[in-house]
């Protein structure tokens, strides 16, 4: 069975964001719209400004109530991120005048680059060092967004008071209650052991940080001619939180046994990726955070990423969303809930 065709701007969209490039003074005529993607939950399609190639992201045909506040999210990291050696895409401008689209939307430059879990370059097959190394340009990168200056930043307005860590486990719990519904009972996914371990042996809050929120080799580019990273991609769970929880949701989604949400399936299958070990070890090398309580965010990441994903089964449930999808999801779920509740008995599931 052939994959869906992803979605793109009708031509009314396309005419009303050109009517808006001429008033922004971006440019005066948008050309060759077509779709980046199939696997996001965003729109995501490639045009030209006056020959400029940019890519501009939006809401999905069918908005949730928070698709316009995660486009306003993303548009915060990236004017935050300007200027910085975190690689992402350059923001070029953004639109919260509903009248143009019906949602939130922005404009960003292309990236050159591919993304590792739909697509391969030629250069990465041939060389089994291109894709070891560059295992451990993402590591450092990610070290280095967790170290960005964001205070009186657009990205600061996100910050909320109180502990960060501290409202993972309530705030993620109420998340799994708002999929209930007929046909779905949040009771499903056991995740009642793991939350009281991560309650019970929650660490201080750290200095606060940038965090990309959901780091995993499907939401990165990396670059076609060198093993290096080229941007970080898809914002939407971005916030200024504690990067040790990025760590550890790079270590949980890392493509290889355990292998939980199979993330860069495309390198991954090649082979030659560099270990856990070394991911953390290029991590701090770079500058990231040194911690005593790896172990926990390791099953934070498990409980959260869990919960996160487990919203499209009951979607699915509910005659919403895809039945591969849904199922797909579902079945890493379990898989997460299940990884992060033997780190909270302390076994050792990276060895």
């Amino acid at each position: 069975m052939s994959a869906p065709t992803p979605p793109t701007l009708s031509d009314d969209d396309r005419t009303a964001v050109e009517s808006w490039v001429r008033q922004r003074h971006l440019g005066s005529e948008v050309t060759d719209v077509r779709p980046l993607t199939g696997g996001s939950q965003n729109i995501v399609v490639h045009l030209l400004v006056d020959g400029r190639p940019m890519v501009l992201r939006r809401p999905p045909l069918h908005p949730r109530p928070t698709s316009d506040k995660t486009m306003l999210r993303e548009i915060a990291v990236l004017r935050t991120l300007a200027g910085t050696d975190v690689p992402h895409p350059e923001f070029v401008a953004g639109c919260d005048d509903l009248s143009v689209l019906g949602v939130v939307f922005y404009l960003m430059e292309e990236v050159d680059g591919f993304n590792p879990g739909n697509e391969m370059a030629q250069s990465y097959v041939d060389d089994a060092a291109m894709r070891h190394d560059v295992c451990l340009s993402y590591a450092g990168s990610l070290a280095r967004l967790g170290d960005v200056a964001w205070e009186g930043s657009p990205l600061a307005e996100l910050q909320r008071p109180g502990s960060f860590i501290g409202r993972q486990v309530p705030q993620f719990l109420r998340l799994l209650e708002s999929y209930r519904h007929d046909a779905y009972d949040p009771g499903t996914l056991s995740v009642d052991v793991l939350a009281d371990w991560l309650r019970t042996n929650q660490p201080n809050d750290g200095r606060p940080g940038v965090m990309h929120g959901d780091a995993h080799l499907n939401n990165v580019l990396l670059r076609r001619d060198r093993a290096e990273l080229a941007a970080f991609i898809d914002w939407e769970m971005c916030t200024v939180g504690d990067p040790l929880l990025d760590l550890g949701w790079m270590m949980v989604c890392w493509p290889t046994e355990p292998n939980t949400i199979d993330a860069g399936a495309e390198l991954a299958a090649l082979g030659g990726l560099a270990t856990r070990a070394e991911l953390l070890e290029a991590y701090l090398a770079a500058g990231g955070r040194a911690t005593s309580h790896l172990p926990w965010y390791v099953a934070l990441a498990c409980f959260k990423l869990g919960i996160v994903i487990e919203g499209t089964w009951s979607r699915y449930l509910a005659g919403q969303a895809n039945r591969e999808a849904g199922q797909r999801l579902h079945e890493s779920a379990m898989s997460l809930i299940d990884l992060g509740t033997r780190v909270a008995c302390g076994e050792d599931v990276f060895a």
